[in-house]
């Protein structure tokens, strides 16, 4: 059931973060998507990188298996990009929707990389 939970939220992370990158893209080009919704669902999608991190300590502690090095790699890297993201965000208050579309990609892809790392 843990280890099930685990892979859904990998694909919540994936899917959710590449679709407020994409938001917060088109909210850069065209300032009618720019607006308190996309905002939630950026902290909502960024958010399950940390479910995710406890998922898979919990499945790791309880199944007694190791992840793959490189899977737990990708894992810290997408928690530390939401910090990094979230810590630029007065500097690029003007290009607030370039920081967070591409850092929402950026999680995307680390999320994919870490669900078909296998050794």
């Amino acid at each position: 059931m843990l280890e099930q939970s685990h892979i859904l939220g990998a694909w919540m992370l994936i899917v959710s973060n590449g679709l407020a990158g994409i938001w917060a893209l088109l909210a850069h080009r065209n300032s009618r998507y720019d607006n308190r919704a996309l905002w939630r669902f950026t902290v909502l999608a960024q958010f399950w990188v940390f479910v995710q991190i406890v998922l898979g300590a919990v499945q790791m502690r309880t199944s007694g298996v190791e992840a793959p090095s490189f899977h737990v790699l990708y894992g810290v890297l997408a928690a530390m990009s939401v910090g990094i993201i979230y810590s630029y965000r007065s500097q690029m208050r003007q290009q607030a929707n370039l920081l967070y579309g591409f850092g929402g990609l950026f999680i995307m892809g680390l999320g994919i990389r870490a669900a078909f790392i296998t050794t």
